[in-house]
C-alpha cells in the first residue's frame, strides 16, 4: 500500500468515527426534545447512518491491517461507498430534523 492510500484511509478512519458520534448525538438530541412528528423517522435514519459509519470504520481498520493489495483495494472501495451512503443519509436526516423543529 502506498503512503497516499494509507493517509487517506487514516483520515477516513477518524472522520467516520466522528460522524458516527454525531449521528448518535443527533438521535439523543431528538429524543431529548421529545418531538414526535417525524422524530421516529429521523431517529431511524441517524441510527442507520451511525451503523454505516461504524461499518466504514471497521473496513478501514481492516484495510490498514492487511498486507494483500487486492483486499486493500476492495475494502477501500467498500469503505468509501459506505461513507458516501451514510453521509447522504445523515444530511437528509438533518434536513428532516430542521424542518420538523421549525
Amino acid at each position: 500500500m502506498d503512503n497516499n492510500t494509507r493517509e487517506e484511509l487514516r483520515h477516513l478512519l477518524s472522520t467516520s468515527g466522528t460522524m458516527a458520534g454525531l449521528c448518535i448525538t443527533g438521535t439523543t438530541l431528538f429524543s431529548t426534545l421529545g418531538r414526535t412528528t417525524g422524530g421516529t423517522v429521523v431517529d431511524d435514519i441517524f441510527v442507520i447512518s451511525a451503523l454505516l459509519f461504524l461499518l466504514c470504520t471497521y473496513c478501514v481498520f481492516w484495510a490498514l491491517r492487511t498486507k494483500h493489495q487486492r483486499t486493500v483495494q476492495l475494502l477501500t472501495r467498500i469503505a468509501e461507498g459506505l461513507f458516501a451512503v451514510a453521509l447522504t443519509a445523515m444530511v437528509s436526516a438533518g434536513f428532516i430534523m430542521t424542518y420538523t423543529i421549525w
